[in-house]
């Protein structure tokens, strides 16, 4: 056994996966919910994430959204030490670092794999923050501990188990095929002392009949000596939850009378903005993926947010999806720009210090009157205010470089804390942007937004958002032997 690096031996586990997306976090969210309906004092943790989607934190910084969720599932304010690490990915090889809230740098792959080891101590002192005021912390690793090229200074999985000494239970989806191959290729590619530490196993995503897959059950348990846990079925409202990565991305919601549709861009971020539209019944919402040209019948063009808006500029032209904007608004179509969005819509950005790549600026799509400069300071931040236009109450967060300057800010979307002028409208009246994210859960600001194109707004999202979790929380506990998994816990 490795000696802890943690000092205090506050109860906890760790869910390890068997692949990328297998329910590792949303097993974690319920979790979190179930323990903490039993008043336990529970927080979740994540070593290390890789997502675009990110959400901003009590403490001004920013983790994983997935981290936020289960913050909510354990019914705590989120906090940097949540999600120490964070890994925003920019380019297909290069990723910016947010290391306990803070931007750290951008680093590719290859730098990063020789650093990462170097930020374990971070990782420790966060967990030690979380455990500290804590009487059970459940802990999501990241990918697969299968992934035996990634052992060298791992932290997101069995290299942090070691060093906090934890206890595993693995998570496989039997929704991809293949599920008895998953967890015993598993077994079979880990050290002996990672084996061990593996207490236990369950299987997610079910469907049909869970005891026929009793036999599936015995053949892992007598091939890898480790204890069935339980099988999880489908849980259908899981889609209604904001999703860690794009992979949660489904191509369309609803067939209501106003059509929203988003064009899908590479390096989307914090597209868990668009989570309370897809569950209003009024709304069509529609995911345009790249190649296929934005729908003549839209009422709206969503630009979402973006990691890499330069980069994304390109991407969107490279569709068409510039022309298509173009011939949207000259038939009287609405364009709502969000943080990467709302800097698209200008007339350029610029980059004068290389952020995202090669010093220079660019032409924006010219939709707004306005013009954006990307500097290295990052502005995370929780808002609150009113939408001009209709006095709505307003909240959600700021998260994003740059700043936005240009006559078309005269005409702001909102006003924030302060008298806080944000965003910013066309001479028409139909082009809008605003670098405030989560604008949609605010149930007054929805609905007047819909009421604009004479839809409703019937959902209380957060209070939707809180029963589903509930809901989750007695699913599991219906399925899995949750008595066992909180031993292993407080055995550590």
């Amino acid at each position: 056994m490795i000696e802890s690096k943690v000092a205090r031996n506050c109860p906890a586990i760790m869910v390890q996966g068997t692949g990328s997306n297998v329910g590792k976090s949303l097993i974690v969210a319920g979790l979190c919910r179930l323990f903490a309906n039993r008043g336990i004092s529970v927080n979740p943790f994540k070593p290390q994430n890789m997502s675009n989607n990110a959400a901003v934190t009590v403490d001004g910084g920013e983790i994983g959204r997935a981290q936020a969720l289960q913050a909510l599932g354990s019914r705590v304010p989120p906090t940097v030490h949540m999600n120490p690490v964070l890994l925003k990915p920019e380019t297909d090889t290069g990723a910016q670092v947010i290391v306990q809230g803070t931007r750290y740098g951008t680093m590719r792959a290859r730098e990063y794999g020789k650093q990462k080891s170097t930020l374990l101590p971070k990782v420790i002192e966060s967990f030690e923050k979380i455990t500290s005021i804590s009487d059970l912390v459940i802990i999501e690793g990241a990918g697969s501990p299968a992934e035996i090229n990634l052992r060298a200074g791992d932290i997101a999985n069995m290299g942090f188990a070691e060093a906090a000494d934890l206890p595993v239970i693995l998570c496989a989806d039997i929704d991809r095929g293949g599920v008895i191959a998953s967890v015993v290729g598993t077994h079979a590619v880990l050290l002996p002392e990672e084996r061990d530490r593996i207490k236990g196993f369950f299987i997610n995503r079910f469907r049909g009949d869970p005891s026929l897959f009793e036999e599936g059950m015995r053949e892992i348990e007598s091939r890898t000596a480790w204890r069935g846990l339980g099988v999880v079925p489908w849980f259908a409202d899981a889609a209604k939850l904001p999703a860690e990565d794009a992979l949660g991305l489904a191509d369309g919601f609803g067939a209501g009378k106003v059509k929203i549709v988003v064009p899908v861009i590479s390096r989307i971020a914090n597209f868990d903005d668009l989570d309370p539209l897809r569950l209003e019944q009024d709304v069509t919402l529609e995911l345009v993926q790249p190649g296929v040209p934005i729908p003549a019948d839209a009422d709206v063009v969503l630009l979402p947010g973006s990691k890499s808006t330069i980069g994304d500029l390109a991407f969107f032209r490279a569709q068409g999806w510039d022309v298509d904007l173009k011939a949207h608004h000259r038939r009287g179509g609405h364009i709502l720009g969000v943080c990467g969005g709302y800097q698209m819509l200008g007339k350029t950005i610029s980059d004068p210090e290389g952020i995202e790549g090669t010093p220079g600026t660019v032409e924006g799509l010219g939709f707004l009157d306005v013009s954006t400069t990307l500097t290295p300071q990052k502005s995370t931040v929780s808002v609150s205010g009113s939408h001009i236009a209709s006095g709505a109450a307003v909240k959600g967060y700021e998260i994003h470089i740059g700043i936005t300057s240009g006559p078309d800010c005269e005409r702001p979307m909102m006003l924030l804390e302060s008298h806080k002028p944000d965003g910013a409208i066309s001479a028409d009246g139909r082009v809008y942007g605003t670098y405030v994210h989560g604008l949609f859960t605010g149930d007054a600001f929805r609905a007047a937004y819909l009421d604009a194109f004479d839809a409703r707004a019937l959902v209380a999202y957060d209070r939707r958002i809180d029963e589903i979790l509930d809901d989750l929380a007695l699913h599991l506990d219906e399925v899995m032997d949750v008595e066992t998994i909180l031993d292993i816990a407080q055995r550590r």
